[in-house]
């Protein structure tokens, strides 16, 4: 394997960056006698909603500027509000807002030529000079206007509408006159029923019913819109999971776009998504398959800058939603045809990245971010004809690209105790440096008093096969232990010789992980700042371990997974700082159903609480009343009437009796609007304890769906959960 000079010098540059804490501006450095150390204090509940959101950025054309989003977070109003901003990307001058104080704004994106920027505010789409200015409306549709992009002449912009389909084919006027007429008639209408004719007519939090999500083209200025993706059919992913940020785009010619579409049959139990091209004046239903040799997910199409290929991620066995995400890449004409057969560029790599974003960059090559050791990291791939060639930086913080030109990456690192701002790689032609662009947060950071978290390798069973590289580009596989990484976190103002209590967190997924980044949800150094040890363990089924370590979960939920973590509190037990006492456990989703687990085998007395938010009971009743049936039929090798003995062999409602057995005290949280663990899961783990006379408690939002995003309703989720928690493990050193 060919190791390229350049990516060695970007992945030490981005490993050097991700270590260092930005300095507020105009502070003397630290350690300075000017500077005497600012007296530190835990993180409150205020802090962590004051805490601004970065997120977003798209660098110009030019590579001179990048423009993004700040949310900023008002408690007291209950809701967010989104704005622009723009910076230059060389730092010299500061980030200035571009959007009216009276307009948000969210999901930029440049013009070609530079001089405007679109974007979503309310439910429309705008485009304003990036320079500054009043900002015009671009879309005229009652259905709204999503995810807009411009087309590579910058005389169209493309979009996406939900939309009635059996209306879809009819001149825009008419359709979206009729659209308007349905959507007033079932708002004003008394009867509220709902009537399905096949499934996925809900998903995550909404239901979908009869609308389908088109994809439409119109000029710059709003004329001549037409919706070019009509019928039975969404155009864009229905599912996050296979949604890649930009799902479509237009041909390198302006005159088709090439979009990842959702299966054409059997969506609520199918992966394959497609990627599917029309011309930019299609009015037919029957669309172009450009990926139908695979019959497993494809997302994200993207172009080169010069316009010869066209790359986009893969997985390859059908079904499997967690499956490795690869680069295929593709010689294309102008008009996006495929002119020769797709290649995967990263086979060989079975054990390193699963690629979650890539961005084109110099040399026909490309940026791209993956799960990599309980971190995000940004990694160069060469992408030429003679094989690919990775150099990584290792997991220090979590690293995630958003968007780029040939010679600069604008990316998001973040950490435990630092939240996303902006930084700039900028490469090639013998320059390579990074600018430290955003300090959105640093005034509030400056005066908490936040932990590194701490990284622990705990020996579990089993082994794994991994590469060793050896000089001269050779790679040789070996056998090693199995050991499961693990995250501790100690409180503000911990003293080793005092006994501490412990939470013991379980992440959701079970595909995903415990990453060192900043949560705007389950955030451990909230958690650590009331008093405890917070600890985070990445068992089996963990993604960023190698795609084996991942797949040992399916099947295997109260299995391997389950001695992982018992494997984990045994280390946690065993720290002299650590009081046995006062151990408790909390997770959500997967997480949530690890703690039902836990309270129904003899593994319950160790804990002195639980809480479960969101979580699965049962398995039998969960396959009927979620959403994506994929997800199930996946990890249970088939259907519940096929497979009966692997939807009850882990399924903890079957040991329902020993909750009253062990009565460990559990807090459950269970929302209305949960379409992916459904709130039937809640009721009957709530009557199982209640029958028995557990100590429990159930907290219902029914405004919310499978995370609590509202600003009050979050405040009293986190209130809820730490009083519980002091209840019956009370925090503090002892």
């Amino acid at each position: 394997m060919r190791m390229a000079r350049s990516a060695a010098v970007i992945a030490v540059l981005i490993l050097a960056s991700s270590l260092q804490a930005p300095l507020v501006k105009g502070e003397p450095p630290a350690g300075s006698p000017l500077a005497p150390p600012p007296a530190k204090r835990p993180m409150t509940m205020a802090d962590f909603f004051a805490v601004k959101r970065v997120a977003a950025p798209q660098i110009s054309p030019d590579g001179k500027q990048v423009v993004y989003q700040i949310t900023s977070i008002d408690l007291e109003r209950n809701k967010g509000t989104t704005a622009l901003w723009i910076a230059a990307t060389d730092g010299k001058t500061a980030p200035k807002q571009l959007t009216p104080k009276d307009r948000q704004g969210r999901n930029p994106r440049w013009s070609p030529d530079g001089k405007r920027i679109l974007f979503e505010s309310g439910s429309d789409l705008w485009v304003m000079p990036a320079d500054g200015g009043d900002p015009v409306l671009v879309t005229k549709i009652s259905t709204g206007a999503s995810h807009g992009i411009w087309s590579p002449d910058g005389k169209s912009v493309a979009f996406v509408s939900s939309v009635y389909p059996e209306v879809s084919e009819k001149p825009f006027a008419e359709s979206d006159m009729l659209n308007k007429e349905k959507d007033e008639e079932i708002a004003k209408s008394p009867v509220k029923a709902k009537t399905f004719t096949k499934l996925f007519y809900r998903h995550w939090v909404e239901y979908i019913g009869d609308k389908r999500q088109h994809i439409f083209v119109c000029d710059a200025d709003g004329k001549n819109c037409r919706d070019v993706t009509p019928g039975d059919r969404d155009a864009n992913p229905t599912s996050s999971t296979f949604d890649s940020g930009d799902n479509f785009t237009f041909s390198p010619d302006g005159t088709h776009i090439v979009f990842t579409a959702p299966p054409a049959e059997n969506e609520a139990w199918s992966t394959n998504y497609d990627l599917c091209r029309v011309s930019v004046t299609n009015t037919s239903p029957k669309w172009e398959t450009l990926t139908k040799d695979n019959k497993a997910a494809d997302s994200g199409p993207k172009f080169s800058p010069d316009g010869k290929k066209l790359a986009w991620r893969a997985q390859t066995r059908a079904g499997y939603e967690a499956d490795r995400w690869d680069i295929v890449v593709v010689d294309v004409k102008p008009d996006g045809a495929h002119i020769a057969k797709p290649k995967r560029t990263a086979q060989g790599f079975s054990n390193l990245l699963s690629v979650n974003e890539f961005v084109w960059v110099a040399r026909g090559g490309w940026m791209l971010t993956g799960d990599q050791s309980g971190g995000q990291v940004l990694a160069y791939e060469n992408g030429d004809d003679e094989g690919s060639s990775f150099m990584m930086a290792p997991a220090a913080g979590s690293l995630s690209s958003s968007t780029g030109t040939q010679s600069r990456v604008a990316y998001l690192p973040s950490s435990f105790n630092s939240t996303p701002e902006i930084q700039i790689l900028t490469f090639g032609e013998g320059k390579t440096g990074h600018t430290i662009l955003t300090h959105t947060n640093d005034a509030i950071f400056a005066q908490l008093d936040l932990q590194r978290a701490e990284r622990v390798q705990v020996p579990v069973e089993g082994g794994m096969e991994v590469l060793l590289f050896e000089p001269g580009g050779k790679t040789q596989k070996t056998q090693v232990p199995m050991k499961m990484q693990m995250w501790v976190i100690k409180p503000p103002g911990f003293d080793e010789k005092k006994k501490w209590p412990v939470v013991y967190l379980v992440h959701g997924g079970p595909q995903s992980a415990w990453k060192d980044a900043w949560s705007y949800r389950w955030n451990p150094q909230l958690w650590a700042a009331q008093g405890y040890v917070v600890v985070m363990p990445n068992p089996r089924g963990s993604v960023g371990f190698g795609q084996k370590f991942t797949d040992e979960i399916t099947g295997d939920w109260g299995g391997k997974c389950y001695r992982d973590l018992v494997a984990g509190l045994e280390y946690v037990e065993k720290l002299p700082y650590v009081d046995k006492d006062r151990i408790a456990a909390a997770g959500g989703s997967f997480g949530g159903y690890m703690m039902n687990w836990f309270a129904v085998n003899d593994i319950a007395p160790r804990f002195k609480c639980l809480v479960t938010h969101c979580s699965v009971w049962n398995f039998e009743s969960m396959w009927g009343t979620t959403d994506e049936l994929w997800f199930d039929e996946w990890e249970h090798g088939g259907l519940p009437w096929e497979k009966p003995q692997k939807y009850a062999e882990f399924s903890p409602h079957n040991k329902a009796g020993n909750l009253g057995k062990y009565k460990t005290p559990m807090l459950i949280i269970h929302n209305d609007l949960d379409f992916r663990c459904p709130i039937g899961q809640g009721h009957e783990l709530f009557s199982a304890l209640q029958r028995q006379g557990v100590p429990s408690r159930f907290v219902n939002f029914p405004d919310e769906g499978h995370w609590v995003l509202k600003p009050k309703n979050s405040e009293y989720w986190h209130k809820e959960i730490f009083a519980w928690l002091k209840k019956y493990a009370p925090p503090g050193g002892k």
